[in-house]
């Protein structure tokens, strides 16, 4: 990822430094895995995978930054080091975000790596595109930002959990399966379901850790949900009703890899790591 980011010392320097920063500070790299993890199960070329991954991580570094900001989540700490405002500066964050995402796009559009037809390419565009937006995880974000102090419906929660977090899981996998030459239409159906299922899994286990973990662990502050009084899984539902949860979508997600055959086992061990881990 790191060759398809500006070089720092290409003007501007202190936007491509900061876009260096964000990007390239470590995470778990989930998104940019489940890509690969897909299409090497349909026979994609690696070379054309780096750049859906690449254009995935790129969008979620960016969501972060945003994330982060005062007007936002006012967070001072991501990954373990000082988020993108507190390193450099407010106006740089903004525009670091802005500038992350057209990238994407721009790969995703004109990459020569990722070799295939302009159809598939338009579906790929389209794709993240819709993740992003006010249907995904910026509509996600908006609902977030007015629920706060309120208390939502189990149905309202999971909306805002599947756009906020759920709809850019869900685009890395669909984005994997687009990249390979064919795929019939009953492993693209089973794909979606295991992408939807992961997505939401992926944000209710992350309301526990909020809960559950520490700072150290989590890279972030702990409790920052419940400090600012956001809806979540636990203060909705209770914790062993979002337990019982994401239990329930991890079935749901290994279930419908069933067409994949022993080539979906990778997406079902990520499954596993998503709704089973400490971080």
């Amino acid at each position: 990822m790191a060759a398809r980011l500006p070089e720092e010392h290409s003007l501007p320097n202190q936007l491509h430094a900061a876009m260096r920063y964000s990007t390239l500070s470590g995470g778990k790299r989930i998104r940019a895995s489940l890509v690969y993890a897909t299409g090497r199960a349909l026979g994609a070329p690696l070379v054309a995978l780096d750049v859906a991954a690449c254009a995935v991580e790129i969008i979620h570094s960016f969501s972060l930054v945003h994330d982060d900001m005062p007007c936002m989540d006012d967070d001072d700490l991501r990954r373990g080091k000082p988020t993108c405002h507190k390193a450099f500066n407010e106006a740089t964050a903004l525009l670091v975000g802005d500038a992350l995402q057209s990238l994407a796009f721009d790969m995703l559009a004109n990459d020569p790596a990722l070799d295939i037809d302009s159809g598939r390419r338009l579906r790929m565009v389209g794709v993240l595109a819709h993740a992003v937006g006010s249907y995904g995880m910026a509509g996600g974000q908006a609902i977030d930002i007015e629920s706060v102090g309120k208390t939502l419906n189990p149905e309202r929660l999971e909306d805002m959990h599947r756009r906020k977090t759920g709809e850019l899981i869900h685009a890395s996998v669909m984005l994997g399966a687009l990249t390979a030459e064919a795929t019939d239409d009953k492993v693209l159906a089973a794909l979606d379901q295991y992408g939807e299922a992961i997505g939401l899994a992926f944000q209710v286990v992350d309301d526990i850790l909020d809960v559950t973990a520490d700072t150290a662990t989590l890279g972030k502050p702990q409790g920052s949900d419940q400090a600012q009084n956001k809806p979540t899984y636990p203060s909705i539902l209770g914790m062993d009703a979002a337990r019982s949860r994401a239990e329930e979508l991890y079935q749901t997600a290994l279930a419908s890899l069933a067409p994949l055959g022993d080539n979906g086992k990778i997406l079902g061990e990520i499954a596993d790591f998503i709704v089973h881990r400490n971080q």
